[in-house]
């Protein structure tokens, strides 16, 4: 007894430190619940932030899938206000930071299928407000902090983080930039600001700091884009500062072209107002969530035709006006900032005066001047607030947009957990999105659990899907089929190739994986239309042993973004097969299938009287194939085979067996 109570002691002391840890990490932190002019956290939306069902403390590897087969990354539970960043040498290594207790700094080697925990070591009391940026020859930026911003740098993509150095000093809303093409007089400059208007440099890759340059910003916003100055690759850094109140505010544009040693400003625009609606509170909100007209920024460093184009992104209610609905509003500047063009709005929803579209995050690819935006938004059903994150990208220097497209494979009601009215109520500030030449990269705040979770997804993107999950094959010359399906795309124009592997790896015997439709050996793992399919053979040889396998089909662009993985169980020795040997059958017969209509599980059984190959094979109503469930020989008895079709949708479905000197077919409904 006296074992027990010490245990259960020694218990309570270990989460009471772990929870007065936390509690410190935040009570250290100054909360805004009060002042509107500051974008800081407050208790209320601490209050449901719980660290202590982080669940991928260590490692997260979490994939969710919609019905189309699209992916989603489920990064982790963290307080809101993601960033990204990727690694222009190795496009499958992301990076991603987000408020926490302190921040939670993840980053992914494997193109987002799995990320891990890679904290540095933050000073006490520093939190909030993450950033970060990768230097052109893969050297990571990371910085953080409020009450003064601090940076850490990395050779390794996050595993290991040099010790903190202060970066500029202020007391909220922080950033950071960084020059990435490398080749110019300012190659790979860090630059760094934070409200009041404190501007500072880095001249080696983050490792000391100067601050150079002081300016009015008396609304948090402040942002920073590194772009061409002419032929000189990183000659122009422009720094946009917030001044006014909450509405409206000023966006200023200062310019330096000396690698942010000086600045001139350059133009003022009043452009953003109200976002939504101003509560007793002095915040902006939508549905009592508060939000800011932060004022996005990018710049073209590309060597096409839009080099140097200077584009700003913000949210603003169209018509103006408090209480009307938000859109998301782009200008760009062919000067540097002097002068910009007119308002073009993003989203091409076609009532957009009914719905709310807000928290805009941009990226323009430096190689090929592709320019990225995301944003919250509720066209799905403005008057529930059902939210959702949606994308585009213009490939015609802002003055056009493709078609829009969802990006979260799911949507909720905004926010979730609710606010209350009338309160500085944070559900995060914003979030962020990267790019490399092939595809994008988007993280956000997802609360479709109702909790903090920070969720990713590539963009433009391709869904994935099998025809089964689960196949039977004998150990020995045996084969089956299913087909590898891409049955819709998100703006995706590329390339998909395939690659199969299986574990775990038989002690005796082969695998071999054969992609069967198409013409060419260089081509024969391709799919470059959409929709397609590949029909793939899975063989064994040499006497595979008895057990479950799984088979792994990696599915990703020509540079390995994006990624997509699935995986079929393979049961050597058919699993799922079963026979009745007590009686020898007199004749061959297939029954119908049992239950019939089904959903999705039926059972089909046949009889068999001699030895030899026997097939039984699902078609669709076209005569196309969906699963071969049995492909090898067996002996005489009556055969049941369980078949499950929870990844087929509702139809009728055609059911063949094959054996020796028999063949007959059924008919079945799956009915959804």
């Amino acid at each position: 007894m006296k074992n027990i109570t010490k245990i259960v002691l020694l218990c309570f002391v270990v989460v009471s430190g772990i929870l007065l840890f936390q509690a410190q990490d935040f009570n250290s932190y100054k909360f805004n619940d009060v002042d509107p002019l500051l974008d800081r956290p407050t208790r209320e939306g601490f209050s449901h932030f719980d660290a202590m069902h982080n669940h991928n403390e260590n490692e997260q590897d979490l994939v969710i899938t919609d019905a189309l087969g699209f992916d989603n990354h489920d990064i982790g539970i963290d307080y809101a206000e993601q960033w990204a960043s990727s690694n222009p040498l190795n496009p499958i290594q992301l990076f991603s930071s987000a408020n926490a207790s302190p921040q939670n700094a993840r980053n992914s080697m494997d193109g987002g299928l799995t990320w891990t925990l890679v904290n540095p070591g933050y000073p006490g009391g520093t939190c909030c407000d993450p950033w970060g940026a990768y230097l052109s020859n893969g050297k990571l930026v990371y910085g953080s902090g409020v009450s003064g911003q601090y940076v850490y740098t990395s050779t390794n993509n996050g595993n290991t983080w040099t010790a903190p150095v202060l970066s500029v000093s202020g007391n909220d809303r922080n950033t950071l930039a960084a020059e990435q093409t490398g080749t110019g007089p300012y190659a790979n400059y860090v630059y760094a600001a934070i409200t009041p208007g404190n501007f500072a440099r880095s001249t080696n890759e983050g490792a000391s700091w100067t601050t150079t340059y002081t300016s009015s910003n008396t609304v948090p916003g402040t942002m920073i884009a590194v772009g061409p100055n002419g032929t000189t690759n990183g000659g122009c850094v422009m720094y946009v500062t917030n001044t006014g109140s909450t509405v409206p505010c000023v966006y200023t544009f200062h310019r330096s072209l000396d690698g942010g040693a000086t600045f001139t400003v350059r133009s003022s625009l009043n452009v953003a107002g109200y976002v939504g609606t101003l509560n007793s509170a002095g915040r902006l909100v939508i549905n009592n969530a508060r939000t800011r007209p932060y004022p996005m920024i990018a710049m073209d460093n590309s060597n096409g035709p839009y080099r140097g184009r200077f584009y700003l992104v913000y949210a603003s209610n169209e018509p103006v006006g408090n209480g009307n609905k938000p859109d998301i509003i782009l200008q760009y500047s062919t000067d540097q900032g002097a002068t910009w063009s007119s308002r073009i709005t993003v989203n091409d929803n076609p009532s957009p005066a009914t719905s709310d579209q807000w928290f805009p995050a941009i990226w323009c690819e430096k190689n090929t001047g592709k320019l990225y935006i995301k944003w919250y938004d509720t066209r799905e059903n403005p008057s529930s607030y059902t939210t959702g994150v949606w994308a585009t990208y213009s490939t015609t220097g802002g003055t056009t947009f493709a078609v829009n497209q969802r990006i979260s494979n799911a949507s909720w009601t905004y926010p979730c957990p609710a606010c209350g009215a009338n309160q500085n109520c944070y559900r995060g500030d914003y979030d962020g999105f990267t790019a490399n030449p092939k595809v994008g990269y988007a993280v956000w705040w997802d609360p479709r659990n109702c909790n903090y979770n920070t969720m990713g997804s590539y963009f433009p993107d391709f869904a994935l899907k099998t025809s089964t999950t689960n196949i039977g094959v004998n150990g020995t010359n045996d084969s089956a089929f299913f087909f590898v399906t891409i049955p819709a795309v998100k703006l995706y124009t590329d390339t998909a190739q395939f690659t199969a592997s299986v574990l775990p790896v038989p002690g005796t015997g082969t695998f071999t994986f054969t992609f069967l439709n198409k013409t060419t050996p260089a081509t024969q793992n391709n799919i470059t239309t959409f929709p397609d399919s590949i029909r793939m053979r899975i063989k064994t040889a040499g006497g595979v042993p008895t057990g479950n396998y799984t088979l792994t089909i990696n599915g990703k662009g020509p540079n390995g973004t994006p990624v997509h993985v699935r995986n079929v169980n393979i049961n050597v020795g058919f699993i799922g097969l079963h026979n009745n040997n007590t009686r020898v059958p007199e004749k061959f017969y297939l029954y119908q299938n049992y239950p019939n209509p089904f959903n999705p599980n039926t059972n089909i059984k046949f009889d068999i009287v001699k030895t030899g190959m026997v097939k039984l094979t699902v078609y669709d109503i076209t005569g196309k194939v969906i699963n071969t469930l049995v492909n090898g020989q067996l002996t005489p008895g009556s055969y049941s085979y369980d078949f499950r079709a929870s990844d087929l949708s509702s139809g009728i479905y055609f059911y063949k067996i094959e054996a020796p000197d028999f063949v007959s077919i059924r008919k079945m409904v799956l009915v959804k």
